[in-house]
């Protein structure tokens, strides 16, 4: 789900400093195993584009309901990004194609991606699953683990980016993913996903029924309509802008 107060959900150095160990041969096997429980690193890099539709009950962090939020998320590699969401006072479509790009904002028109906004879309693609899964492939990630069972995946381009996953000592699936968000820099929060009902599509497992909690306070149960997996995306759709200035919810 979008943060509307311009900001991304990310981990404070000091934070990276004490989850993280050093890259060793532990990490990388634990990784590996989360990896390979996914699907393996070849099944998930020969997924060309993607397409999620969910539905999801929401709360503010005070705990005020803000109903129910349909989102459709688009990805094709290698960087393209296609966001169209409905949801009480956050309404927005967003395209990123990994340097630039446009928005629509609750009730606005189309504005160029800049500040806090572009940082968004830069840290929402940094930490897309399809990319955080194939960390050992590429070297802007950084993979290391604070204990067993226990995944960190950081960015270098971005110090103050990190992903902690702790996986299922059974299966290695990732049963849970937290990070710290910054949205006041001045009272860093836990943000933590629970993630259940892995499913397959196309030899990948992904999960279907997400609960995000900051702190104690519940953010969004999620649960996965619909995935679509290499189905020739192009970038012409992904960048193409809603004459309505609405998000677009479906194949038209």
């Amino acid at each position: 789900m979008k943060s509307r107060a311009r900001a991304a959900a990310s981990l404070s150095t000091f934070v990276l400093l004490s989850l993280s160990s050093s890259l060793s041969q532990d990490a990388l096997q634990t990784f590996h195993q989360m990896q390979n429980a996914i699907g393996g690193a070849d099944k998930i890099a020969a997924i060309r584009d993607f397409e999620e539709s969910i539905r999801a009950q929401a709360w503010r962090p005070d705990g005020a309901p803000m109903g129910e939020v349909l989102k459709r998320t688009r990805w094709m590699k290698p960087n393209f990004l296609r966001l169209d969401q409905v949801g009480r006072g956050d309404t927005y479509v967003l395209f990123f194609n990994g340097a630039s790009g446009w928005e629509i904002p609750p009730g606005g028109s189309v504005t160029a991606l800049e500040g806090g906004e572009l940082e968004f879309a830069k840290h929402y693609l940094a930490g897309f699953d399809l990319n955080v899964w194939l960390a050992d492939r590429d070297p802007k990630y950084a993979i290391s683990s604070p204990g067993p069972g226990r995944v960190v995946i950081s960015n270098k381009d971005d110090g103050n980016r990190a992903q902690l996953f702790i996986l299922d000592p059974n299966t290695f699936l990732p049963v849970k993913w937290s990070d710290i968000s910054l949205a006041d820099p001045g009272r860093p929060v836990t943000t933590e996903a629970r993630m259940e009902d892995w499913q397959i599509h196309e030899g990948v497992k992904f999960p279907h029924r997400i609960v995000k909690f900051q702190g104690a306070q519940k953010l969004a149960e999620i649960t996965i309509e619909a995935i679509k997996l290499n189905t020739g995306l192009k970038a012409d759709q992904l960048s193409l802008k809603p004459t309505d200035g609405r998000p677009v919810m479906a194949q038209p």
